[in-house]
């Protein structure tokens, strides 16, 4: 048998999450946690998963930490969408993916890992990419490291946002 090792995900699949603060509220005031920042706006930004399903899932989240679209204000909703439609712009941009996957999990039965505030998931796409390794390994293959991608990515999204 062979082995796939990817020891990065030992945190994630044996962490409770009891006793740890929001991970999107650590992004806006933590230097560690905002690493994985490619983009702030106004009152939302956007962030690479530490977790992906492919390089370059990002997500778009809103600065104050609410658990549902009907306590976001206007302003951030409009924010996350116009960062949403931005995220794609930059995948584009920096990947070419064949399509995009754009949703969003409210409630842990809906499928939220963080339920307690809300974000929108951007996953890029290609023909292909959802091998027998996610299906009978349970493991994900990524062809670029996540600090790579952190890099290519604000530089995309520095260049999408000048005027």
């Amino acid at each position: 048998m062979d082995r796939l090792w990817s020891p990065w995900r030992l945190p994630y699949v044996t962490s409770t999450g009891e006793g740890r603060g929001c991970v999107f509220c650590e992004a806006v005031s933590s230097d560690q946690a905002a690493a994985l920042v490619v983009h702030r706006g106004r009152g939302c930004y956007v962030i690479l998963n530490l977790f992906p399903y492919n390089s370059g899932h990002l997500m778009v989240v809103p600065n104050r930490h609410i658990a549902s679209l009907s306590a976001a204000t206007r302003e951030e909703r409009c924010e996350m969408m116009d960062l949403t439609q931005l995220a794609e712009q930059a995948l584009t941009a920096a990947y070419a993916p064949q399509g995009l996957n754009v949703g969003m999990n409210l409630g842990r039965s809906a499928g939220a890992g963080i339920v307690d505030h809300i974000h929108v998931h951007v996953v890029p796409r290609w023909s292909g990419d959802t091998n027998f390794m996610t299906v009978v390994g349970e493991v994900r293959v990524l062809p670029e490291d996540i600090g790579e991608t952190a890099r290519r990515l604000r530089e995309t999204f520095a260049g999408l946002a000048q005027p």
